[in-house]
């Protein structure tokens, strides 16, 4: 690696991610300590997080223009493994979406079609320098429909939420046309209605329990009726590491992965929940900086688009455990227990390193 590239790395992107992955070990270790899995998880976080800084340090040193033009190959295979996991994929709570990979866990695919989008819409958009019909815009939306249509089959609402999210940012950071971005929206929100007798009875639930969460209080509503109670009862400064009440007496249903803000929130209370937020706008600040910097196109849109997902993430995943919402499985980024999701995570930011250190052109 040239000391050259190394002079415009991003050290509060890479430091912000360090600490949230090294400080969500130990958060998922108090979300996990008095069960019998312990050792197991936190074996499995610390293989993920080194599987993660290669995966990070592959994508940040490899230039991006090179991974773009692998487009085809990488959307390929994404698209195939999307369709192995519907055949042969492990099932778990009514979805099929994980690859079993023996002692390594479960591989999701979906996780991966979230980086490959991004890189793949990057390359199709930068080719594209004009979005002013519809012409334009089609092929991008077909080119997101495929693998969004994949991942509703498994199914998995939440992670196709991402995926529509990070195609819609990065179209509009691509010159679509607000009209055209407009449209789309209101096409959703009359499809919405008709989506509901498509949707699963738990994804039903979810939905009514997010506007009235008592309808259900022992069923659907109880994970979200703990989670405020964790939240809350953290008050100012929390009850203590390794100390939450709701935590340690297991109210709050899977609390290391889609619920583990409320382990931040309960033991570390606002100060502690703060800090953490604030390590995020740190990332996509200097995030959207480095998009802002872009030497072209093609880095700009990466940029965005890494940013956009975690962002995201971010959003709906502290959202559904205060009731902001609805409840949809989407973990917290660099944070939440999940092997494919961390990678997926130290993959974009590794992308977005990669962007921000060939801001400038290098002289030799």
């Amino acid at each position: 690696m040239s000391r050259r590239l190394l002079r415009y790395l991003d050290w509060p992107v890479l430091v912000a991610t360090l600490i949230l992955v090294v400080g969500g070990a130990v958060v998922l270790y108090s979300a996990v300590q008095n069960s019998g899995d312990a050792s197991t998880l936190v074996r499995a976080r610390i293989l993920h997080a080194v599987m993660g800084l290669v995966v990070l340090a592959l994508m940040a040193f490899i230039d991006y223009q090179t991974i773009a033009r692998a487009w085809r190959p990488i959307l390929g295979t994404t698209l195939f493994l999307l369709v192995v996991v519907l055949i042969i994929g492990r099932s778990s709570m009514g979805a099929q979406r994980w690859i079993a990979l023996g002692p390594l866990g479960g591989f999701q695919p979906s996780e991966l079609a979230k980086l490959a989008l991004i890189i793949t819409l990057a390359k199709h958009l930068d080719g594209h320098k004009e979005l002013t019909s519809w012409r334009d815009i089609l092929p991008v939306l077909i080119q997101a429909a495929v693998p969004i249509a994949l991942v509703i089959r498994q199914p998995d609402l939440g992670t196709s939420m991402v995926l529509a999210a990070i195609a819609a940012v990065m179209l509009f950071a691509g010159g679509a046309p607000l009209g055209a971005l407009g449209a789309m929206g209101a096409g959703a929100a009359v499809v919405a209605p008709m989506a509901w007798r498509i949707l699963h009875e738990y994804q039903r639930r979810r939905l009514l329990v997010f506007i009235d969460p008592g309808a259900d209080p022992l069923g659907a509503g109880y994970a979200l009726i703990q989670s405020k109670i964790a939240v809350g009862s953290g008050q100012v400064f929390g009850k203590g590491l390794l100390h939450g009440t709701q935590n340690l007496l297991h109210f709050i249903p899977e609390q290391h992965t889609d619920f583990v803000f409320t382990v931040i929130g309960e033991e570390l209370g606002f100060v502690g929940a703060a800090l953490m937020i604030g390590l995020f706008v740190l990332w996509l600040w200097r995030g959207m900086t480095i998009a802002a910097q872009a030497k072209d196109r093609l880095g700009m849109l990466m940029a965005v688009g890494a940013v956009g997902m975690i962002a995201f993430h971010l959003f709906i995943n502290v959202g559904m455990t205060v009731g902001l919402t609805p409840i949809t499985g989407i973990p917290l980024p660099f944070i939440s227990h999940g092997g494919s999701a961390l990678v997926a995570m130290m993959g974009a930011t590794g992308l977005l390193l990669n962007v921000g250190m060939r801001r400038k052109k290098i002289l030799f």
